[in-house]
């Protein structure tokens, strides 16, 4: 059941305050690394009930007047064609997209760098295309040793090197589409290069979680482990942070790791010894001031491990992750004593299946209303649920049929007969394409497809895996989809 546990506009108003007092401290230039999704930022979205998928954005939006971007990406993963996995497109594509998404929100896009660059023919054909669009392009080198040899890095021969990005904003905010672009990189050679023409820039990072100033163990930062579990990140207490102020925060294992070579780096630039004294003095995160309901954003947290949970059951079943992430995952359920079925709608699903032999999901609704839905020759269990999900939101007689026979029959006479479809029982698209054309004679049914958008932040489960059509409509309507880790129909191709 939903229940606010965060306040978006206190976040963007906080979290604007602290990155314009953070640019004050240097000399009027902060080179942000920001860190995490910048749009669709759906896991904290989960965990924080009331945090907006683009909450990010719309900070930057507010300091937009002061704000360009600059976006890194390394000429390996150009090479290599990386591709996002949620979006399923290269990371050179996406550079053009997010850029042409900061453009339309008057955002300034300063340029592309390139690091790791070492004449990789993909990465010069981006080059090129990125020119022919208008696009600047900068590249930066790799560093012999690097981090390890601090010397080399800060002189000529290492940071020295890159291209430096002229900047004409206080505040620059370096992403990227993916992790390993060397965003902490180009931040620390953009302040050596201003450094070098005499101007204390300042370097800060912009990471929603781990939240610093909640405890270890909260389950809002034991959801990000969970979130992470691929790459085995660990939440630890600060021990610099700990040491320079005898205050308990928390940060991670990779920050804390890397910390002495940064704060080497940034010595040897700067001069400063104390430039930053904690991982966590290096942060500009406020999210966890703008929490306003704790026990809500603890069972939000709860039941995003539960569901990353099942999600990795079913990506083991199909071959993607191994079972050292799903035991990572247990553990953090054993933590918050949480079993599978703390998912409200796990239960539900489960006995629906048993008592009639077939496929079944259940939806829990926003107000917590628990709705069933069981596969049949005509329909599948996502479809069948999802109906009576709307007829539940809609007030409509379960007895009425929203999709009459001279609708239906052709659909289903073209699927088996015309198209030879193994699958015959119409997907969920199918039926929201039957519900439309019912629509325009019916306003029963109209006022049944009034109501799908109340199904986004609803949660399902499927006592089997969904096929893909069904996944990705669900997907489209904002439905948390679990499953049971169990082929349909006994399939051993899915």
């Amino acid at each position: 059941m939903f229940k606010k546990g965060f306040s978006n506009e206190l976040y963007v108003e906080k979290q604007a305050r602290e990155i314009k007092e953070r640019i004050n401290k240097f000399d009027g230039k902060l080179y942000l690394e920001f860190g995490g999704k910048l749009f669709d930022d759906f896991h904290a979205s989960r965990v924080l009930p009331g945090f907006e998928p683009d909450a990010k954005i719309k900070l930057l939006q507010a300091l937009s007047d002061d704000t360009e971007i600059i976006f890194c990406i390394s000429a390996d993963d150009i090479e290599k064609t990386k591709v996002r996995a949620d979006l399923g497109i290269s990371y050179d594509m996406d550079i053009l997209r997010l850029t042409d998404e900061f453009k339309e929100m008057g955002i300034s896009v300063n340029g592309v760098v390139l690091t790791r660059y070492n004449h990789q023919p993909a990465a010069d054909n981006f080059i090129t295309k990125l020119g022919n669009l208008g696009i600047k392009s900068y590249k930066h080198y790799s560093i012999p040793n690097y981090p390890r040899d601090v010397k080399t890095i800060v002189s000529d021969e290492g940071y020295g090197k890159n291209d430096f990005v002229e900047t004409t904003k206080p505040l620059v905010v370096i992403t990227a589409p993916g992790p390993g672009s060397g965003k902490l990189a180009v931040c620390l050679s953009q302040v050596y290069h201003e450094h070098k023409r005499g101007r204390f820039a300042g370097y800060a990072k912009f990471e929603t979680f781990p939240v610093w100033n909640l405890p270890l163990k909260h389950p809002v930062n034991l959801a990000y482990e969970a979130a992470t579990a691929d790459l085995m990140d660990v939440n630890m207490i600060d021990p610099f942070h700990l040491e320079a102020y005898g205050e308990t925060t928390v940060n991670y294992n990779r920050d804390v790791e890397a910390f002495p070579i940064v704060k080497t780096i940034l010595k040897n630039i700067t001069g400063d010894e104390n430039f930053y004294r904690s991982p966590t003095d290096m942060g500009v995160n406020m999210v966890g001031n703008a929490i306003i309901d704790d026990d809500a954003c603890r069972y939000a947290s709860q039941q995003e491990i539960v569901y990353r949970y099942y999600t990795a059951l079913c990506d083991n079943k199909l071959g993607k992750v191994g079972k050292n992430q799903i035991e990572k995952l247990e553990s953090l359920m054993n933590q918050l004593n949480l079993t599978p079925f703390d998912r409200p709608c796990v239960t539900p699903a489960n006995e629906k299946a048993h008592e009639s032999g077939k496929p079944a999901v259940a939806y829990e609704l926003q107000d917590g209303t628990i709705i069933t839905g069981k596969a049949s020759d005509v329909m599948s269990a996502t479809s069948a649920a999802t109906i009576n999900a709307l007829k539940h939101l809609a007030g409509i007689n379960d007895a009425i049929h929203l999709i009459p026979a001279a609708v239906l029959v052709p659909i289903l006479d073209l699927k088996r007969n015309v198209l030879g479809s193994k699958a015959s029982a119409l997907k969920l698209d199918d039926v929201l394409l039957a519900l439309t054309v019912a629509s325009n004679t019916n306003p029963t049914v109209q006022l049944a497809l009034a109501q799908l958008p109340k199904l986004r932040g609803a949660d399902m489960h499927s006592s089997v895996m969904l096929r893909t059509g069904d996944a990705s409509t669900l997907k489209k309507l904002g439905v948390r989809t679990t499953c049971n880790d169990i082929f349909p129909e006994n399939s051993t191709y899915f």
